[in-house]
């Protein structure tokens, strides 16, 4: 699943086609390259994972839970898991508490990652029933797990940033004014996120 090259092409050329400032970057930075993870649970657990941490430490602690949990990481296991041993992994009382917020979710059938609702919204509301998972994770598991076409992380700073440079603002946009400058662009505000985040360091823009 996800936001494939194809689908990103067409989402960009369809907002280019009623907007200029769109088609312009286009021509000048080119489509961005498709942002694809696996839809499951173990790709929350890596969001868990990375959270204020640098890829490289994530990285770390990611191989350590593979070692001490089995490559599939399975959920039930990591429930059975002493404390020590997942801190001795790297998974500090906060983010043990957010993963096993996850795995209990996942284990008892509260959450079917399989099987969430249609509704981008709804969708939302499930995920973010996971401690540790705020709108933004969500928001990315969507868009990058499930590629939805409309998903719009408003909040995200690098979307905000490359808001500002696409569209030639004064300032950098507040989530409100980034939710309300991409109304125009639905259904493919997917596209358009990654879009954002291509032309955010992007030499030629």
């Amino acid at each position: 699943m996800g936001l494939d090259a194809t689908a990103i092409k067409m989402g960009l050329d369809a907002i280019a086609s009623n907007d200029s400032r769109i088609s312009q970057a286009l021509e000048l930075a080119g489509y961005p390259e498709p942002r694809l993870r696996p839809t499951g649970y173990a790709t929350l657990l890596r969001t868990i994972v990375g959270q204020q941490v640098s890829v490289a430490a994530a990285a770390s602690v990611w191989r350590k839970l593979e070692a001490h949990l089995g490559e599939d990481l399975p959920p039930e296991a990591l429930l059975e898991s002493h404390f020590d041993d997942l801190r001795a992994c790297g998974l500090s009382r906060q983010k043990q508490g957010y993963a096993r917020s996850l795995c209990e979710l996942v284990v008892t059938g509260a959450l079917d990652l399989e099987n969430l609702p249609t509704d981008d919204e709804a969708a939302i509301a499930e995920l973010v029933r996971i401690k540790g998972i705020g709108r933004w994770s969500a928001e990315i598991y969507l868009l990058f797990a499930e590629g939805r076409p409309d998903i719009w992380p408003a909040g995200d700073l690098a979307v905000q940033a490359g808001l500002h440079k696409l569209l030639g603002l004064e300032a950098r946009p507040s989530e409100k004014e980034t939710r309300a400058l991409a109304e125009a662009w639905r259904p493919h505000r997917g596209a358009a996120a990654i879009f954002t985040w291509h032309v955010y360091n992007n030499p030629a823009l």
